[in-house]
């Protein structure tokens, strides 16, 4: 048997696979995030490690399973922030994570001293302050005497392989989600590293996903339940290993759309894809020698998340099933109203930390039901401008596979369809495509399965969604409104007097450029997964 853990943004989830990778059963706990004005979003790492060993036994206990059965484990992680080490390796603060946007100011130091362009090529990204390295620059910068404490900085998933082996390392997926990571020389960066003023000896070493980093110590076997001496393998972020939970390892394997809290559309490369405009960004695949070109919404389910707990803040578990069935029969955009959906500010395309959230076109009419299908509308229009991004740059988006929570739902699948254009398929396993990504890792690793090609048998698609060709003209020509609904609401957003005290600018480029042209700075985000 293997286990998988998926540290996300709400939790982690821990999923027990067979050797081969195929899911038999998986286990969340959750952990709080704390978010506040000026962009601050954190956790503290010891929830992260309390929830993996907490999971980890209901785990076992639940599948009845002999800890001496488990042959391995690899961890799927929240990539892009900043977990900051003392010389023994404990934090020393809480985890600065991937919505976290205090860092503007620093942002615009990089792109002043190195230009935005250069940073792109470099590292298959944009500089922005969603990204870890301007995170350790703003604690260097706000926290001087915690930051003289810091001797080492990793992701999230790194510090649970350390807690797990003792051993600190990160693997080329999520060393590509710092900004301080070489993507052609496979290193970190001394050109980023030297601009931002930072000592590349604070940064882990970089080993495959598929490496066995060490074994669960006797200290981490007495937390988890696991038996001492139990492989574990080093594992990557949670966007690449979506795509292997999606069976997306190779280009022809086609695209994919992840419905978490945040959500992005994504498919597999033989190189990076390095956009004119900079709307998209390239991580590295944990699939050897692939790439992962992705363009990534702050706040996709975490816009719903964040309807729900408006309209039903005491709700139970079905209260997305039953808000979104009533929109399914609900009109938004083709009563003009829109939702756009940059609550925390945007990423992909815009770049723009200044971007905010609102309904346009509110009427005495609107109820319940017109407001959610607002949101699922407005989710669908943002990202079929990152679908058009790939698109312009002949990168097909005709078919794709929609894994994450927002997966399950039939009326945002059909929604999707609708306004992208595209075949949208659900697959078998949609909550769990992480884990079962990181379960493959663990499966290559170990030389249980020959390569990653092995994922694409471990999920299969249950339903497929066609494009009305009608509906898909019709939303066209709306998507036109809702994208100029954002160009002017951006210049009031970037002026507007209610800022938080100590809110700082995105990447010192200007927000509200031409839609999809990336000329803009970050943006934040809550809940589920990162990019």
């Amino acid at each position: 048997m293997l286990i998988a853990h998926d540290l996300g943004t709400t939790g982690d989830k821990a999923s027990l696979h067979t050797d081969t990778g195929a899911l038999v059963g998986a286990v969340t706990v959750t952990y709080p995030t704390r978010y506040a004005p000026g962009g601050v979003a954190e956790q503290d790492p010891a929830h992260w490690w309390r929830a993996l060993a907490d999971a980890t036994r209901q785990l076992l206990a639940r599948h009845d399973v002999d800890p001496a059965e488990v042959r391995g484990l690899a961890i799927s992680g929240q990539m892009m922030g900043a977990v900051l080490l003392d010389a023994a390796y404990r934090p020393v603060r809480p985890s600065i994570i991937w919505a976290d946007t205090r860092s503007g100011s620093q942002c615009a130091e990089l792109v002043e001293r190195i230009g935005a362009e250069r940073a792109y090529r470099v590292l298959g990204h944009r500089l922005n302050p969603t990204y870890s390295l301007t995170k350790v620059m703003w604690v260097r910068d706000h926290e001087p005497e915690v930051f003289g404490r810091v001797r080492h900085v990793c992701l999230a998933k790194d510090y649970a392989v350390y807690r797990l082996t003792g051993r600190l390392a990160t693997d080329p997926s999520d060393a590509s989600s710092t900004n301080a990571y070489d993507q052609e020389r496979g290193t970190w960066s001394d050109v980023l590293l030297g601009a931002a003023g930072l000592d590349p000896a604070l940064l882990p070493e970089i080993v495959p996903a598929t490496a066995v980093v060490g074994t669960v110590t006797s200290a981490a076997a007495e937390a988890t339940g696991l038996r001492a001496g139990t492989p574990v393998l080093m594992g990557g972020g949670d966007g690449p290993l979506a795509a292997v939970g999606a069976g997306v390892v190779s280009p022809a394997d086609g695209a994919y759309c992840y419905l978490g809290s945040s959500s992005w559309i994504s498919l597999a490369a033989p190189r990076p894809l390095h956009d004119p405009a900079m709307r998209t960004m390239t991580f590295d695949h944990v699939v050897p020698g692939h790439y992962v070109p992705t363009a990534t919404m702050q706040a996709g389910g975490a816009s719903l998340e964040w309807i729900a707990d408006l309209l039903e803040p005491a709700g139970d578990g079905d209260r997305f099933d039953r808000l979104v069935e009533a929109a399914d029969t609900a009109t938004a955009a083709g009563d003009g109203l829109y939702f756009l959906p940059h609550l925390l500010g945007e990423r992909s395309p815009y770049w723009d930390p200044e971007a905010a959230g609102a309904f346009v076109g509110l009427r005495r009419h609107h109820d319940r039901a017109h407001l959610v299908r607002a949101v699922l509308e407005g989710v669908a229009f943002n990202l079929l401008t990152c679908v058009d991004a790939f698109r312009e740059q002949g990168m097909p988006v005709d078919r794709v596979d929609a894994i994450g929570g927002g997966a399950a739902s039939d009326a945002w699948l059909r929604i999707l369809a609708d306004v992208w254009g595209a075949t949208v398929r659900r697959r078998s396993i949609v909550e769990e495509a992480n884990s079962l990504g990181a379960a493959v890792t663990a499966a290559v690793g170990l030389g249980l399965v020959d390569d990653f090609g092995a994922a694409r048998e471990l999920s299969e698609v249950t339903a497929e969604f066609t494009p009305d060709p009608g509906r898909h003209a019709d939303y066209r020509r709306r998507h036109a409104i809702f994208l100029d609904a954002y160009r002017r609401l951006a210049p009031w957003n970037a002026t507007r007097g209610d800022k938080p005290a100590g809110a700082e600018s995105g990447s010192g480029e200007s927000a509200g450029g031409e839609s999809g042209s990336g000329k803009s700075g970050s943006g934040e985000s809550t809940g589920g997964g990162s990019a």
